[in-house]
């Protein structure tokens, strides 16, 4: 299956110049998103998965029925303020602007093995500090998969020593 074929391109989203990679097309047809996971299950597979974890919040829709298809559980990683207990954060940078996620600090057991999950690789930021706030819960990170990867950003970069798959590439 092509799964470029099910995402869709916006120009100027949002703002000038970014050419946007909307997965609400791939997400909306069942055969193809079941595709997707299970292809992405397929290229994990060789870890040892304890947790994945995926930030806000379209690392949900790839990280949590990543987890159920692995049979492990999943760790949100959320936007300041949306976790009702204690929580630890970090501040990043996004390709337009700046964030601040957080994880609940009983989350992640030190020595757990760690898959993070997400939409999209495009400058690394995101996962960047994911991974960071992964490790300082003792956190052992065992790669990263994406559902795209842009590779002209070269985020990849930013994950050096990381195990990283992305199913779908943009050059």
């Amino acid at each position: 299956m092509n799964f470029k074929d099910y995402i869709r391109v916006i120009p100027d989203f949002p703002q000038p110049g970014i050419r946007f990679k909307d997965i609400t097309t791939l997400l909306k047809d069942g055969a193809a998103y079941r595709a997707a996971i299970d292809e992405m299950k397929r290229l994990v597979a060789h870890h040892e998965i304890e947790l994945i974890a995926g930030p806000e919040a379209r690392g949900f829709v790839v990280g949590a029925p990543l987890s159920y298809a692995l049979g492990v559980g999943f760790v949100p990683i959320r936007k300041s303020g949306k976790l009702p207990g204690e929580t630890i954060e970090a501040d990043y940078a996004l390709e337009y602007g700046k964030d601040k996620l957080s994880m609940h600090k009983d989350a992640i057991r030190p020595g757990q093995k760690v898959l993070i999950a997400d939409d999209l690789l495009a400058t690394g930021g995101t996962i960047e500090t994911s991974i960071n706030l992964v490790r300082q819960l003792g956190g052992q990170i065992v790669g990263a998969a994406f559902l795209i990867e842009l590779t002209y950003l070269e985020g990849r970069r930013k994950l050096d020593g990381i195990d990283v798959v992305s199913l779908i590439q943009y050059s």
